[in-house]
């Protein structure tokens, strides 16, 4: 607990920004949706193409969630040492995509919204949080390299332990997340 107070106030500030930064590009993912029908289509068959089947089993939906939330947040932890800006692209389009699905099974009768949230919140309260502090465990490292202490290489070892750090902490929780929507969330929203 006492190295979580270490990192200091700019490290969840960057957290809860990102989080905000999430919703609030949900909520226009989902309005450009609603303006933009055609597109959405298009965004929604390119994800499915994206994505590929379903997994034949539970075993291997929640390896494929677990594997593919892990490379989004390292990859959003590295993104962070390209000025800070990386995990804020990152989670402003995650959050978009979201609104755009999100719109699209809503509009299309496929599911009613309160069930297509449903089909979110039970992992999400717990992914969307893993994902922002593995971004601002990027941009702590990039801050630490910055405003550091020390010689360059000291600056960066400090700020690649704190982030490594946070990433644990974060792969943690999407290992969490990844179990609740692979077993949860199903049976939670009717949705699988």
């Amino acid at each position: 607990m006492e190295r979580l107070r270490e990192l200091g106030g700019g490290f969840w500030r960057s957290v809860t920004g990102l989080i905000v930064v999430f919703l609030a590009a949900s909520f226009v993912g989902y309005f450009y949706s609603l303006h933009n029908p055609e597109n959405t289509l298009q965004i929604v068959k390119a994800l499915t193409e994206h994505m590929g089947p379903p997994p034949a089993s539970d075993l291997r939906t929640f390896l494929k969630i677990f594997t593919n939330n892990t490379v989004v947040a390292v990859f959003s932890m590295l993104s962070g040492l390209f000025f800070g800006i990386g995990p804020w692209l990152i989670m402003a389009f995650n959050g978009f995509i979201v609104g755009v699905v999100v719109c699209f099974v809503t509009e299309t009768g496929k599911y009613p919204f309160t069930q297509a949230l449903l089909g979110l919140l039970p992992h999400g309260i717990v992914e969307i949080p893993a994902l922002a502090i593995a971004g601002a465990a990027g941009i702590l490292w990039y801050r630490e390299i910055v405003k550091g202490e020390g010689s360059g290489a000291e600056r960066f070892k400090n700020g690649m332990k704190k982030a490594l750090m946070m990433l644990v902490v974060s792969v943690l929780l999407l290992f969490v997340a990844a179990l609740i929507e692979t077993y949860v969330t199903p049976k939670v929203s009717g949705i699988g």
